[in-house]
């Protein structure tokens, strides 16, 4: 515990909302939050039980705690998100990309107005359309305005230099407004057509440009008509691409997934029902568990953190709610000057957009994964906690699945410095064995699988991991000392009394000695990594052989009764259940069926 007398600054602390700073030693800040009664919150950090690991770290580094007292929970939440920005202490949250997002900007100035990206402060005269979640996202765009309505965005030195037309107006990319080619009134309306494009309202612009289409047909100006109607035909297949559902609307949907100490935020940027584009974060989170939690965090550093960056929609999705939801409305309202609205449980083409994001984060957290340089240095870590002088090169986890012992199935995944080698996993459907024993489904597993390893199936690993606690761990020692594998490096991995991730029980082989890593660390990643693939794919294999067991009919298993036997049973009785009730001697009645077969039968349908 640090030196801060807690007992009498909590003595003094007021109960009205505010923000506290939590400072180290040599003044600098550690953690800023936001409490809606401050004595209460930090009361909390200094309770006798109940910290995870991070906070009592966090708590034993306090000499000093100053507080700032608002009107509001809501005043509090903008102040906090104001002061995270300004002082970035290590145990918030860590949005890495920080810089400015990119606008479409049109300038105002010039008879022929250009059309161009801009990122940064809005000090040219102009209007600006935004913001996009990506550079790319506005190139995409404004390629889209140059190939269907000609519209320029070459710098204004180009365009007054000009002495004949470019290489975009021999592509048909521009109308050539340089060397007088259209006039400033088309260009005009074709630039009032790019503002509604980009604002969503797509299908005005299709409409007008139908009915142009037909009064130029009409006046047998056919080749004028023919441009316009390429420019419908790609106004069509742009909303194909870009519209979900036909639904209109400013959102952003966030969805979060984490895995291995990786958490991937997935932000979708949808406006005028157009998806604009999206983009992944991946914030580091010190103190904030939980889905609920993490949002929270999460929505106050890119919304209020970067207001001036970031533009706030109507509404925000979210794959979860968020810790606080109401107070963070209203600072977000309060903010924008308009209701902004946040939402976890939606239908129709919102389910949609939300099953997109998430679909999309769950890849962000895989790609981090697997990740050649971010597996190397989690190697390197592991190798380094288990002061092992030959580098680990090939791991190795097992993990067993079963449902109250039935279809019970054992999983091996196997993990090289490049991540999972998936070519190398295996399963095995466990039998013979005492339902639910999971030390015996363990002690088959291992005996089947290195039983073929020692005849040269693949490569010895380096470390054997075993998803269980030092049960689980003996049977894996007993069965490579009766292989001759005594020498094989083992450890166990077990939740800790928690369950939470980063607080994993970790055991070596052997000596049984528990070993700390700390809840950030990337050793302990990659076995949280192996370990959840471990038990996806043997919970995979399970459902599956569990789905294929109650398929079959509860008669194939008896000897003696073939296809047409048990279709005589199931015509004479009409069903399973009908069968299951019936006597010996009601099943005797069926033609075919004699006593001993009907004793064999009602012993084996009542586990006789």
């Amino acid at each position: 515990m640090s030196g801060f007398d807690h007992q009498s600054f909590l003595q003094h602390a007021s109960n009205r909302p505010g923000v506290y700073r939590m400072l180290d030693a040599a003044g600098a800040t550690l953690y800023i939050g936001k409490a809606r009664s401050l004595k209460k919150r930090i009361g909390n950090y200094f309770r006798s039980s109940g910290l995870d690991t991070k906070t009592l770290a966090l708590v034993g580094h306090i000499h000093a705690i100053e507080t700032t007292i608002t009107r509001s929970e809501t005043e509090a939440l903008l102040l906090e998100q104001t002061l995270i920005k300004e002082h970035r202490p290590p145990y918030n949250i860590v949005l890495r990309d920080d810089k400015s997002y990119p606008y479409i900007f049109l300038s105002s100035k010039e008879q022929f107005p250009r059309f161009a990206l801009h990122r940064g402060p809005k000090k040219l005269a102009g209007d600006y359309f935004g913001p996009y979640p990506s550079a790319s996202a506005v190139r995409e765009a404004l390629a889209l305005l140059q190939k269907v309505f000609h519209v320029r965005q070459c710098e204004d030195s180009f365009f007054r230099n000009r002495a004949r037309p470019c290489l975009q107006y021999q592509i048909k990319r521009c109308s050539g407004p340089c060397v007088g080619f259209t006039t400033p009134e088309a260009y005009a309306e074709d630039v009032r057509r790019s503002v509604l494009f980009i604002e969503g309202r797509s299908d005005e612009i299709t409409s007008e440009l139908a009915s142009q289409m037909q009064t130029l047909a009409a006046e047998l100006r056919f080749e004028q008509a023919a441009t316009v109607r390429d420019q419908v035909r790609d106004l069509r297949l742009i909303q194909q691409r870009q519209y979900v559902d036909g639904e209109r609307g400013d959102v952003d949907v966030l969805a979060l997934a984490d895995s291995a100490g990786v958490v991937c935020v997935h932000v979708m940027l949808i406006r005028g029902g157009r998806l604009l584009g999206s983009q992944n974060y991946f914030p580091k989170f010190a103190l904030e568990e939980g889905s609920g939690e993490q949002l929270h965090a999460f929505i106050g550093q890119l919304y209020l953190g970067s207001s001036q960056q970031f533009g706030l929609p109507r509404e925000l999705i979210c794959s979860a709610e968020p810790a606080e939801a109401d107070s963070l409305c209203e600072a977000l309202s309060t903010l924008a000057g308009r209701q902004i609205t946040i939402c976890h449980r939606v239908k129709a083409h919102r389910a949609k957009w939300l099953e997109l994001a998430l679909t999309n984060a769950r890849q962000g957290v895989q790609d981090k994964l697997s990740n050649k340089h971010q597996m190397e240095r989690r190697f390197a870590a592991l190798t380094e906690a288990l002061q092992l002088q030959e580098p680990l090169v090939r791991l190795e986890c097992f993990d067993i699945s079963h449902t109250q012992g039935e279809a019970t199935v054992a999983s091996c995944v196997v993990f090289d410095q490049n991540g999972p080698l998936k070519s190398d996993y295996r399963r095995f459907n466990i039998e013979g064995i005492t339902p639910g024993d999971d030390y015996a489904a363990m002690q088959q597993a291992l005996q089947r699988r290195f039983t073929r390893l020692l005849k040269g199936e693949a490569r010895l690993p380096s470390l054997l991991v075993i998803d269980g606690g030092l049960g689980q761990l003996k049977q894996a020692e007993q069965v490579l000392q009766e292989l001759g594998l005594g020498g094989l490096l083992l450890l166990g991995i077990a939740k800790g009394v928690s369950r939470r991730a980063g607080q994993e029980t970790l055991i070596l082989g052997r000596v049984h000695l528990e070993l700390a890593l700390a809840p950030e660390s990337p050793a302990l990643h990659l076995l949280q990594h192996i370990r959840d693939e471990a038990h996806r794919f043997a919970i995979t294999a399970h459902r599956e052989r569990r789905g294929k067991a109650r398929l079959r009919s509860g008669l194939e298993a008896v000897p003696g009764v073939g296809p047409k036997k048990r279709r005589d049973l199931l015509q004479h009785f009409g069903g399973q259940q009908e069968i299951r009730r019936a006597s010996v001697e009601d099943l005797q009645r069926v033609n075919g069926i004699s006593r001993h077969l009907a004793e064999t039968i009602y012993q084996h349908l009542h586990g006789a």
